[in-house]
């Protein structure tokens, strides 16, 4: 249990120009992508070369921003969005999506599977997958910083409450840091350390994440303006989009695992 510290979401201040934490949790999440990736495509089973992971990187983080703001203009703010499309502009409002920030990375995929080098998605996708997770732990530590995505309220003897606003609650971004963030990041990079059937670490990738999301949207605050989709207390959109992940998920590993078994050497 601790007292939430109030920080200053603004981490350095240049004049007029302010640099915001969760910008900087951004480049770290990039900066940790493109070090991993390095390392990564020196395997031999891997599509890309070095160079490559930088190249990917500038797309593959044009497919985040652009897709995390249109998908949350699109699934979490529809109706101010479609009453003054202009707004979807406004980032200094704030706003961003996962699922849409994955969408706009799966766009990025496809074009650089086919235009670059010339091989399956799921190989791209593959290697991608493990490089992710941490950006997402990045991203809630910025949710932190910046004391948004709060919990449901709890009482002040639970073992993690936070004291924010006078209030005991669930510090769901955390949470959500440890468990789609780290813990993601630790069974992928692991998983995938030897050779798996093509679309296996993706489907991996989807289940885990699904789950971890999914689980944390029990105690995580829904908004404020969407609310609760079933009753007083359960369905939040975050559920009705992480459900499709995790059959997704599964799906692809079974896929996988029939029609493209990894064949034993010798």
């Amino acid at each position: 249990m601790f007292v939430y510290p109030e920080i200053d979401p603004v981490a350095l201040a240049l004049g007029p120009i302010k640099i915001h934490w969760y910008g900087f949790m951004y480049l770290a999440g990039f900066a940790l992508f493109w070090g991993l990736g390095v390392l990564r495509a020196r395997r031999a089973d891997t599509p890309f070369n070095q160079e490559q992971v930088g190249d990917f990187l500038f797309y593959g983080a044009l497919g985040v921003i652009l897709g995390g703001r249109i998908g949350y203009a699109l699934f979490y703010n529809w109706e101010v969005t479609s009453a003054n499309p202009l707004s979807l502009l406004k980032v200094w409002e704030g706003g961003m999506s996962f699922h849409g920030g994955l969408l706009g990375v799966i766009a990025a995929m496809v074009w650089y599977a086919r235009s670059v080098l010339k091989v399956s998605f799921w190989q791209v996708a593959d290697f991608v997958a493990p490089l992710v997770p941490h950006g997402l732990m990045f991203g809630r530590l910025g949710n932190f910083i910046n004391s948004e995505l709060w919990g449901r309220s709890v009482d002040e003897n639970f073992m993690f409450a936070v004291q924010h606003a006078g209030q005991w609650k669930h510090p769901s971004m955390l949470y959500q840091a440890f468990g789609e963030g780290l813990l993601l990041f630790l069974v992928l990079w692991i998983y995938s350390s030897k050779p798996r059937p093509m679309m296996a670490v993706s489907g991996l990738f989807l289940l885990g994440y699904g789950a971890a999301r999914f689980s944390v949207e029990f105690v995580r605050l829904p908004d404020e303006h969407i609310g609760y989709l079933l009753g007083t207390d359960w369905l939040t959109m975050g559920h009705i989009l992480t459900m499709p992940m995790i059959a997704s998920g599964l799906l692809l590993m079974l896929w996988g695992y029939i029609k493209h078994p990894v064949k034993a050497k010798g």
